[in-house]
């Protein structure tokens, strides 16, 4: 069984930075992700990163402001984002997957068979 824990979520201002946590404990999956989800909104993929050898995807609101990253020895995934903006608020959640999912789908939360609480991260103008 895998289980998911995040951390690090929190309060910013415009254009400041935070970095989310998310620690896996149970076997280690192929796909490791982050999705958020804004009050009325649906869940949308963040970042995807290939737990081997390491390739990553982003959505194109956060290319060039977020990068997932992982460190295989803690089993811990991370979400550092920077130049934050208020429609970044949301909940976010770290999700994983056991499957090989076909490249066009990596940010399709359908794939993804564990998933985290969630953590608050609130951007203020």
């Amino acid at each position: 069984q895998v289980r998911l824990v995040e951390s690090g979520g929190g309060s910013a201002q415009t254009g400041g930075s935070l970095r989310l946590s998310c620690v896996l404990s149970g076997y280690m999956t192929l796909r490791m992700a982050w999705f958020r989800q804004a009050p009325g909104k649906e869940r949308e993929g963040v970042a995807v990163i290939f737990t081997q050898p390491g390739t990553t995807y982003y959505a194109d609101s956060v290319q060039g402001r977020f990068t997932i990253s992982l460190d295989n020895a803690k089993k811990t995934v991370y979400l550092q984002m920077n130049s934050l903006k208020p429609e970044d608020t949301a909940v976010y959640y770290c999700a994983a997957s056991s499957s090989l999912i076909p490249r066009e789908s990596v940010l399709d939360q359908h794939w993804y068979n564990f998933w985290g609480q969630g953590t608050q991260v609130t951007v203020s103008s």
